[in-house]
């Protein structure tokens, strides 16, 4: 599968072939969610907690007699029944991470890129290279029409060019190592530099 390559100020730099078995799948919606839902269960904090009949505040003292008051029978205020009393199988800590196969993930990785592929969504530019500056920067992508981009480099970014594209609003940059299914279906446009593609057909073959 052939594409154009472009450079940030819109001119054309020759032609890159794309691997099918990467960019030429026919998309599944059910792999990129499954994909999509481990990586947000393993990002969810699971810190919620309530306390439970142990570790609320109250006196130990029995509340009222034994016998004798036509009540029912009660030893502690802690009990769940009682208002501030104790939450009985509340959250607790924990995490809500589950297994998903690295063959699976690759897969699902894939089906993304086929996805942006298909859709019209993949950009291929030649380098991600910038003198610093957001303005320009702002301006050559405004004028590339790219207002939500995923931008996928090489081994690493290019430190002036990620400076510049920081303050930049709807625009993320990663490596290659970085890439991953809910970052790219997240945003309409999926850029990628050459480098980016040889070291994601190097990662994902």
């Amino acid at each position: 599968m052939k594409l154009d390559v472009i450079k940030l100020d819109g001119d054309k730099a020759g032609s890159v072939d794309l691997d099918e078995a990467l960019f030429g799948l026919d998309p599944r919606a059910d792999i990129l969610h499954r994909v999509v839902r481990w990586q947000r269960a393993k990002a969810q904090a699971g810190t919620h907690k309530v306390k439970t009949r142990s570790e609320v505040s109250y006196s130990t003292k029995k509340i009222y007699r034994q016998k004798g008051t036509g009540g029912a029978r009660h030893g502690s205020r802690k009990a769940p029944i009682f208002r501030k009393g104790g939450i009985y199988k509340g959250p607790t800590p924990r995490s809500h991470a589950h297994d998903l196969t690295k063959k699976f993930r690759a897969l699902g990785l894939r089906h993304a890129l086929s996805a942006k592929a298909k859709a019209g969504e993949l950009v291929v530019i030649d380098t991600a290279e910038s003198d610093g500056k957001t303005a320009i920067l702002a301006k050559q992508i405004a004028s590339l029409g790219w207002k939500r981009a995923l931008i996928i480099d090489g081994a690493s970014v290019n430190e002036a060019f990620a400076k510049a594209a920081r303050n930049i609003e709807g625009l993320d940059i990663l490596p290659t190592m970085g890439a991953n299914v809910y970052d790219i279906l997240k945003r309409d446009t999926l850029v990628i530099t050459k480098a980016g593609v040889e070291a994601l057909e190097a990662r994902l073959k």
